[in-house]
């Protein structure tokens, strides 16, 4: 398990996971303004699909769960997420950490999520009429774009430098402090 957890990027993986599910629950903010995408790229890049998915996968299932609203959308969106973080450990491998690479990748997986789950949650689970989904999904999408592609840009160089390149948060560094090698 240890190793596992070592090569999931061990503690890095966790402050992210931790910091990521917290600050979606900043009161009024966008619902769809949040560090998912912008966290799971330089994860993966570095670390691999298995991170890369797990991370997303995780980040949408405990924030429903600490929230209390699990449901259909829940599994669908993590597993899209999840899908979207194995494509970005596969896009980021020969990638520089360049903020441009990272806006590119991250347009291209917003959209793909949002017509992924946007466009099937509603018609599929609620009964909602494919226009009306289309149409209500336009603006959700625009705020999407424009959250993810400000982190993007801004976030996700930061996170690669200052996380997860960070030697002092190497797992082996802090196993005296979580016990890791016990897990």
């Amino acid at each position: 398990m240890a190793k596992l957890f070592q090569k999931l990027g061990g503690l890095k993986y966790l402050i992210a996971l931790a910091a990521g599910i917290s600050l979606r629950f900043i009161p009024f903010r966008a619902p769809n303004i949040e560090p998912v995408m912008a966290t799971t790229m330089p994860l993966a890049k570095k670390y691999g699909r298995l991170s890369g998915f797990l991370f997303a996968f995780l980040s949408m299932v405990l924030y429903d769960l600490i929230d209390g609203k699990v449901g259909a959308w829940t599994w669908v969106t993590a597993v899209v997420y999840g899908a979207i973080g194995i494509a970005a450990a596969y896009y980021f491998k020969n990638k520089s950490n360049r903020p441009l690479n990272y806006l590119k990748f991250s347009i291209v997986s917003t959209l793909a999520f949002d017509a992924l789950t946007g466009l099937t949650i509603g018609p599929l689970f609620f009964h909602q009429a494919f226009t009306v989904a289309l149409v209500g999904q336009i603006p959700f999408t625009l705020i999407h774009l424009a959250g993810n592609s400000v982190l993007a840009l801004a976030v996700s160089p930061l996170i690669y430098r200052w996380l997860v390149l960070n030697p002092k948060l190497e797992t082996q560094n802090s196993k005296n402090y979580l016990a890791v090698d016990q897990l």
